[in-house]
């Protein structure tokens, strides 16, 4: 069973399905984040549910359409507790036989905690900026501000023990550096067109882990802090 909702809508969405779920069920949850996975495992069990995560850049324009903006586009998953399984291979091909770019991992909780990190770092920093990578990188301090809440992102994965990896580094580096970049997360997407965002489910939820932590994420509270204003406004205007 693949879910594929945002976060404020995977409670009713669990409801929904729930009577389709049996003990041989695989549920591949494609969700930003990592607090899904504790409310799907709560409520199946956890031999039920596989991590998983989508590499795409897409949205929706003024007449709803979906818009690629990047050509990225690939499904991860994997058992979570990073086991190989018969499952998990049959899944791969099943994917790829209907031409979907999939890939089985052995270390999908490290793959999402590292995607984890890229989000709230976007999202985190083109909405406090409410401008894109391109243009927070033409103003003084902008590169500063990106890999300081680059890095507190990063320490809130290493103190969980998923310490981000090289090649990610590297990546993200790169892609946080890209001059006339016109890159912005769905998340400042959707304040610029007024709607809900998965704000608590991806800020909120790596602040909350830091706050466990004791680790001081200054740029990321604001950061929170900022959307969850934003939130207040948009929810009085809709009453």
């Amino acid at each position: 069973m693949l879910v594929g909702v945002k976060s404020y809508s995977l409670g009713d969405a669990m409801s929904q399905f729930s009577p389709a779920v049996g003990s041989n069920t695989m549920i591949l949850p494609i969700l930003n984040g990592l607090r899904h996975i504790d409310l799907l495992t709560a409520r199946f069990g956890a031999a039920q549910v596989l991590g998983g995560l989508a590499n795409i850049s897409a949205g929706l324009d003024a007449e709803g359409r979906v818009v690629q903006f990047w050509p990225n586009q690939m499904i991860v998953f994997g058992e979570i507790n990073g086991s190989s399984s018969e499952r998990t291979l049959a899944l791969r091909s099943l994917l790829q036989g209907a031409n979907i770019d999939a890939r089985a991992s052995e270390t999908i909780m490290h793959d999402m905690w590292e995607k984890f990190v890229q989000l709230s770092t976007l999202a985190g920093i083109t909405c406090l900026m409410r401008a894109s990578i391109g243009d927070i990188l033409a103003v003084p301090n902008g590169k500063e501000a990106i890999f300081r809440l680059f890095g507190e992102c990063c320490a809130v994965a290493t103190a969980s023990g998923f310490e981000p990896r090289a090649p990610f580094i590297e990546f993200d580096r790169n892609l946080f550096t890209t001059p006339n970049s016109p890159l912005k997360a769905s998340m400042l997407r959707d304040i610029e067109r007024g709607s809900i965002t998965e704000a608590e489910h991806i800020l909120g939820d790596m602040a909350n882990r830091a706050r466990a932590l004791g680790i001081d994420t200054p740029l990321l509270d604001l950061a929170r802090a900022h959307v969850a204003a934003y939130e207040v406004g948009r929810q009085r205007a809709v009453g």
